[in-house]
């Protein structure tokens, strides 16, 4: 019998060499968190030899073009090194940041995510504008949904997205990832670096604390916020005085962990060796060795007036927290939520996000 031979354009499917896909591009948080997780696949290091292996596809032209929609971004990301050390700014196409937005507010990550759910709600409350994002080596990648928007529509949200409201005059920077860690106080010190050259006059931590480690509890009027500020060497404002907040008595510029976070902020990396470690931190070192002390610490050593508004809180739904740290926020800065645009007499408009943060309500009916 003979055998058939196939003739060109007669070839089987299973035979037949299909043309190559064009690749995909994806922005430079999403090409980090591919390759984080090809190399966590691999048990491999993410060393430099290892990550010189792993190319990421280039660009066809047109696609550059619809991406992009112009060259200037697509020549930033490409100057950019995945293992860079300093912090690079991203301004979207056609965006540019406002001089008028002086004042900077942003999370300090810690128990709850307070600090981020009071953005979010800060976010969406002032229908603020995305006009870029952060890159930082010290920041895990993560890509996902849009926040905000209740309708998909293409937009990644990165882990440091930075956004505007001209109508408050206020820059809202938002993490949604990690730092990583024992690299704090290097991520601390990039972002005192993009506040003070962005032109930030002042920075507003949002944060929240461990409820376990209040000493004296005292619910009789509510909820209570905690500041620290720069202004005095103390941390003392009587501005927040005047607001009804209290003074965070943890804060000692003297104690050990202080005045070391003290000294590596200005830039001294000299080791001292009566410092704790991990294992054996007491409770007065709790509170210097939380992100937003990092924060405040490096953003003073630059020259900007930082405040840190706080509250003490417990894992679990954090919601009511988020309100009661935006709510301080506002007053501190001067807003009122009813006057944000469009936003009627309520005031705050709820992220969609948050629809799915602990899940759908539980069914009534089984109580």
């Amino acid at each position: 019998m003979k055998s058939q031979l196939c003739k060109p354009g007669n070839i089987p499917n299973s035979v037949a060499q299909k043309e190559p896909a064009p690749p995909i591009y994806w922005p430079l948080q999403a090409q980090k968190a591919i390759l984080f997780f090809k190399l966590k696949k691999q048990q491999l290091q993410p060393a430099g030899r290892v990550v010189a292996q792993a190319k990421i596809k280039p660009l066809h032209q047109k696609e550059k073009e619809s991406f992009f929609e112009g060259a200037e971004l697509h020549k930033s990301i490409q100057k950019s090194s995945i293992f860079s050390k300093k912090m690079e700014f991203v301004i979207e196409q056609g965006k540019q940041p406002h001089q008028e937005c002086s004042t900077l507010l942003l999370p300090a990550l810690s128990i709850g995510n307070v600090g981020q759910l009071a953005v979010d709600l800060l976010v969406s409350s002032m229908k603020a504008e995305r006009i870029g994002y952060l890159d930082d080596p010290f920041v895990l990648p993560c890509v996902g949904n849009d926040a905000y928007g209740p309708i998909p529509c293409g937009d990644l949200a990165l882990p440091l997205e930075a956004y505007e409201s001209a109508f408050s005059r206020v820059a809202l920077l938002q993490q949604r990832s990690p730092v990583v860690k024992g690299r704090m106080v290097e991520f601390a010190k990039n972002l005192a670096n993009f506040a003070a050259a962005s032109g930030k006059k002042h920075v507003v931590l949002l944060s929240s604390l461990d409820f376990g480690k209040l000493q004296k509890i005292d619910m009789s009027s509510g909820p209570q916020i905690y500041y620290l500020s720069s202004i005095n060497p103390d941390g003392r404002d009587d501005n927040c005085e005047q607001l009804g907040w209290k003074r965070l008595q943890e804060y000692n510029p003297a104690q050990r962990c202080w005045k070391y976070l003290s000294t590596l902020a200005e830039g001294n990396t000299m080791l001292e060796s009566n410092l704790p470690f991990e294992d054996e931190l007491e409770d007065e070192d709790y509170y210097p060795s939380l992100p937003f002390a990092a924060l405040f610490s490096c953003l003073k050593a630059k020259g900007l007036k930082v405040t840190c508004l706080l509250c003490y809180c417990s894992e679990g739904d954090n919601i009511q927290d988020a309100f009661h740290l935006a709510e301080a926020a506002c007053r501190l800065l001067g807003l009122n939520p009813s006057t944000f645009p469009g936003n009627g007499s309520g005031g705050w408009v709820i992220p969609f996000s948050w629809q799915t943060v602990y899940g759908p309500p539980p069914d009534m009916s089984i109580f």
